[in-house]
């Protein structure tokens, strides 16, 4: 199986390399149109700054290379946020994938803390991502952004605010949080991932 990883201008994607690679998967980090579109799956992870990520992504083409993937694509953490149509952050306009918009976490309270880090709480998981889940699982986080719940949300998690823990729309498929930080859990979404 050829699984490629979208290479721009964000971190955290060496961790998601590993983790496929403990699966038996030897990732191709790649930008390039023709190895991303011919690829059996794509990752597009990362932790970033969705302003500057975006011009990246436009700067180098890869916004029109992501909208045309038909394969499955899972977006992580930033990546999930950018396959959204805008982001507060940076006042940005994004992919559009998901007809969702990805808003900052607002305290009401000096102990919610912002960014929120740390494992959180997944529930009412739905869709091929979580085949084989049939309770509360934990998973673990890192973002001051969030996309509230919508018609694409898979999963819920609750921080100051119900969210999204993660979408899915046709081929594309995302999690807020990280998969490939989440122990065992995270390890079983991305084989389900894998597997579709």
């Amino acid at each position: 199986m050829k699984v490629a990883i979208v290479k721009y201008n964000a971190g955290n994607v060496f961790s998601v390399e590993n983790a496929l690679r403990r699966l038996g998967i030897q990732p191709l980090l790649t930008d390039n149109e023709h190895q991303l579109m011919a690829a059996d799956k794509v990752i597009f992870p990362g932790q970033g700054e969705a302003s500057g990520a975006m011009a990246y992504l436009i700067d180098h083409h890869l916004d029109r290379v992501i909208r045309n993937l038909t394969q499955p694509v899972l977006g992580i953490c930033i990546g999930q946020q950018l396959l959204c149509k805008h982001s507060e952050e940076g006042n940005t306009d994004c992919l559009g994938i998901f007809d969702a918009n990805v808003v900052k976490f607002r305290p009401t309270c000096h102990e919610q803390k912002v960014p929120a880090i740390g494992w959180n709480a997944i529930h009412n998981t739905k869709g091929e991502l979580y085949k084989g889940f049939d309770k509360t699982e934990y998973v673990y986080f890192v973002h001051s952004y969030h996309v509230p719940l919508c018609k694409h949300t898979t999963a819920v998690a609750d921080y100051i605010t119900p969210f999204s823990a993660s979408l899915q729309k046709d081929n594309f498929f995302a999690t807020q949080f990280h998969p490939e930080k989440s122990g065992s859990v995270g390890e079983r979404i991305l084989r389900n991932f894998l597997e579709i």
